[in-house]
């Protein structure tokens, strides 16, 4: 895997006054045709993408491709993932086993709204043979603009977070 990073204007304010300067986004070879929709789709936005792959459409594994997104975003180097496979499932899995990461698989606008509004999902999760480009992009639009809207959720919230790295 190599980081591409494109770069666009700087990062436009989103509908709920929030910015978001770098996506990182990647995929496994089951979901290449549709992160190249979002990558395009979310540079028409002015927002810079990290394009952590897949690039080809040989087979790969997607649990590296959703910890690499994870990582970015765990690390600071994006505020915001999006990871893409066949279903959405294994590679939000993947993305969940890095800590600090809340990924959401998703499958349209109101589920992703959700994920940001309740659950402050910091990754979302599609599936490329589940869900048709132009509904993802309107999931990835309905996600980008929501805020985190605290109050009863923070503490939920807080939970989760505090799963990470726990023992069965």
């Amino acid at each position: 895997m190599n980081d591409e990073a494109a770069t666009v204007d700087p990062a436009p304010s989103t509908g709920s006054g929030t910015s978001v300067a770098t996506v990182a986004v990647g995929a496994d070879h089951a979901g290449i045709a549709l992160k190249a929709e979002l990558v395009e789709h979310l540079g028409a936005r002015g927002i810079e993408v990290l394009d952590l792959g897949t690039h080809g459409s040989e087979r790969v594994d997607y649990p590296d491709f959703g910890a690499a997104v994870g990582r970015a975003v765990a690390e600071g180097r994006a505020e915001l993932g999006i990871a893409v496979c066949g279903s959405g499932l294994g590679i939000c899995m993947a993305a969940n086993k890095i800590a600090g990461i809340r990924a959401a698989s998703v499958y349209d606008a109101t589920s992703a709204r959700l994920s940001r509004q309740h659950n402050d999902a910091n990754v979302i999760c599609l599936g490329e043979r589940l869900t048709g480009p132009e509904v993802a992009r309107d999931a990835v639009d309905a996600w980008l603009d929501a805020a985190f809207e605290g109050g009863r959720h923070v503490g939920r919230v807080a939970k989760l977070d505090a799963l990470g790295g726990s023992t069965p």
